[in-house]
């Protein structure tokens, strides 16, 4: 990985790049069908970082490159792939502040475009919003290779598909097709495999030009952590940071813009102007 400014960043097992203000990460490992590796995983979380840090970020959409989108951890270790595992999460090639896209303050869009295996659908199950190929293979395979569904998912899916659904894929670690990914809720839309990236962009450059950096990264906040939140507690938030929204200047360029049938011009600063409960 090599740092550089943030629009010009190079990696090794990532590409980085940008149209306006939505930043796009993609697999680049075509040849072993983007399989996971530490530095990949490194690699994303750095990336992540860097658009969380800038303002002219609005938007992260997430895809492979080639035919899949992720086949899985790669398996070149053979029979000791997941072996040394305890090692790694304590070494300093696998820190414990690693970022993921759940926590950033921008939505993160993925566009999975091809076949996602393992951690290939774990990791984008941390996105906030997925777009499939149609006929892409699904497959929460971790137990038919005698290990455990990780990366949150037995929350994640459970709360995205339902506990029955859930079950059946974590379980059982079955493949599926995006069309059925989409008919259970494990995705937003399944789509012909070349219309996945335009949509998912096309959608990412909307949320960039109109919705407020700040009321989302808010709302995403708030929507994660009503996975444990109660009701009455997330009414209680909502009505802090409701009225802390509403007597700052994006509140009323929200309502002058449409008056006025123009773009809004949000003034806000994600990183910079955050309320203290979110800091």
């Amino acid at each position: 990985m090599h740092g550089g400014e943030e629009n010009d960043l190079e990696y090794e097992a990532i590409r980085f790049e940008r149209q306006d203000a939505v930043a796009i990460l993609t697999l680049n490992r075509p040849d072993r069908l983007n399989a996971w590796t530490d530095g990949m995983a490194l690699e994303l979380s750095h990336a992540l970082g860097v658009c969380n840090s800038d303002d002219g970020v609005r938007v992260v959409v997430l895809t492979g490159a080639g035919r899949a989108f992720c086949a899985g951890a790669d398996l070149a270790g053979g029979g000791d792939t997941f072996g040394d595992f305890v090692e790694r999460r304590e070494s300093e090639r696998e820190p414990r502040s690693m970022l993921f896209p759940w926590q950033l303050d921008k939505p993160v869009i993925a566009a999975i475009n091809g076949h996602a295996i393992g951690v290939g659908i774990t990791y984008p199950m941390m996105c906030d919003i997925r777009f499939v190929a149609e006929d892409a293979k699904i497959q929460f395979a971790f137990v038919r290779r005698g290990i455990l569904p990780e990366l949150a998912s037995h929350t994640i899916v459970a709360r995205v598909a339902g506990l029955s659904n859930a079950a059946d894929l974590l379980f059982s670690g079955r493949m599926i097709l995006g069309r059925e990914a989409a008919a259970i809720g494990i995705a937003s839309a399944a789509l012909p495999t070349d219309e996945v990236l335009p949509v998912a962009l096309e959608r990412a450059h909307d949320m960039a030009r109109n919705a407020a950096p700040m009321s989302v990264a808010i709302s995403k906040r708030l929507l994660w952590d009503g996975i444990t939140l109660s009701v009455a507690d997330m009414k209680r938030r909502e009505d802090r940071l409701f009225a802390w929204l509403s007597g700052r200047p994006d509140a009323r360029e929200g309502i002058v813009s449409f008056i006025e049938k123009r773009p809004p011009e949000w003034k806000l600063s994600v990183a910079n102007d955050k309320p203290d409960e979110l800091s």
